[in-house]
């Protein structure tokens, strides 16, 4: 048990002078003076171009900071201290027959919330007719971005599916192996290492902390012949411990991986943002090729008779105990992935990031039917889209996670062994 400790400490005090030494520099203020603290944003008109040389202007206090917006539209404001600032966009700057979109605020007063940074947007009409998004390519583009989000979440969901079916454990556990890879990413990156080469150091770290964590808890719970309800507990136990040893060396502040903010682009009729087409194209090739392992090599027709019977397998000549530990090196490579991909979606990377989208991999992973890798993935998908597709038709933003929650439970009302699940018999 003490392996998965030490192991995780292990990484992490490699992370922590990466994280205080080298970590990006923080925004300068007008004065020359460097703080860590930064509210920033990026200027578009309603086509989305940029809007460069715009002045904005931060108040609070006797503080008062300037900036103008940068040829790609952004813009950013170090301030001494989070807290509530006045922000003012300097309308007589903004270029010909661009105005304010009605009903924004200028003058508006914001405030920090456990960030280093806070995002501030304004939105654009031409001239003083506001020209609103056609509905139906609204809709296209949230679709599209939909779809992204859900083959982001499937990659933990399914590592998670995985595991579920092999061993029957129900890991709390998980969104910190999300966490994990887009921390790793981070910090190797704040050494210096090459960016595609953190991100693979990143993948094989996240599969080496699912080896350890079955080779050093898991393993030797179930030869002791411990209940899955126990150890799930122990589960929870251990996701508040990496959680928090994870806060301990890397700070609460959200960091921002290389290349996080980028304009969108467009790609015929869909406006879609570089980091989300990426995450879209990498997710759906991920996936794919695990779901021809599964169903066309020995190994993962062996994965998935032990899923379905390990008493069988075991008397198949499979090993068993060998393919569970197969599956959680699996699974922690495809969580590390879907956390660096998360960290580009949100954007930004942060100590509990895995936590705040574990509900929604067990989403996915409940709505496809539990211990099924395509239902999994099937779930994911419609969480991912249902999540997206909310804010099309008024919901608010802080409550579309919700409604992710609410079509699970509707559609197990109907359905209770999901999607893909198999009905069975209880008693």
């Amino acid at each position: 048990m003490a392996a998965v400790p030490a192991f995780v400490i292990a990484i992490l005090l490699v992370l922590a002078p990466a994280t205080q030494a080298t970590s990006p520099a923080p925004s300068p203020s007008p004065t020359g003076q460097s703080f860590q603290n930064a509210i920033s944003g990026f200027l578009r008109d309603d086509t989305r171009a940029p809007l460069a040389g715009v002045t904005i202007t931060a108040k609070s206090g006797d503080f008062t900071g300037t900036t103008e917006s940068a040829e790609n539209g952004s813009w950013s404001i170090g301030v001494p201290a989070q807290g509530t600032y006045e922000v003012e966009l300097d309308e007589s700057t903004l270029p010909d027959g661009i105005k304010l979109a009605e009903g924004q605020e200028n003058p508006r007063t914001v405030s920090f919330s456990q960030t280093s940074n806070l995002s501030v947007i304004f939105a654009f009409g031409k001239g003083i007719v506001v020209q609103q998004q056609d509905f139906g390519q609204n809709l296209l583009n949230r679709l599209v971005a939909g779809l992204s989000f859900g083959l982001l979440l499937a990659l933990a969901a399914v590592g998670l599916s995985l595991i579920f079916g092999t061993t029957g454990l129900t890991n709390f556990a998980h969104g910190e192996m999300v966490t994990l890879g887009a921390v790793l990413v981070f910090a190797l990156n704040a050494m210096n290492v090459p960016f595609w080469l953190a991100i693979i150091l990143a993948m094989v770290g996240g599969g080496l902390f699912g080896y350890a964590q079955d080779a050093g808890l898991w393993r030797p719970l179930r030869r002791r012949g411990m209940s899955l309800v126990p150890m799930m507990i122990v589960s929870i136990g251990l996701a508040l411990a990496v959680r928090y040893i994870i806060q301990f060396y890397f700070g609460g502040a959200t960091q921002q991986l290389p290349f996080a903010q980028s304009a969108e682009i467009q790609v015929g009729p869909i406006s879609i943002s570089p980091n989300n087409l990426w995450s879209l194209l990498i997710s759906a090739v991920v996936i794919s090729i695990l779901g021809i392992v599964l169903l066309k090599t020995r190994l993962g027709k062996a994965t998935r008779a032990v899923a379905d019977n390990p008493a069988l397998a075991a008397a198949s000549g499979i090993d068993v105990d060998g393919v569970i530990r197969l599956v959680w090196i699996v699974g922690g490579v495809l969580a590390s992935l879907g956390g660096i991909l998360w960290a580009y979606y949100r954007p930004g990377v942060t100590f509990d990031m895995g936590s705040q989208i574990l509900l929604l991999i067990f989403a996915g992973v409940t709505l496809g039917g539990l211990g099924t890798v395509f239902g999994a993935l099937i779930g994911s998908v419609v969480v991912g889209i249902f999540v997206e597709l909310t804010t099309v038709f008024g919901l608010a933003a802080d409550l579309k996670y919700v409604g992710a929650l609410v079509i699970m439970i509707v559609v197990l009302l109907f359905r209770p062994q999901g999607i893909l699940g198999r009905r069975e018999r209880v008693g």
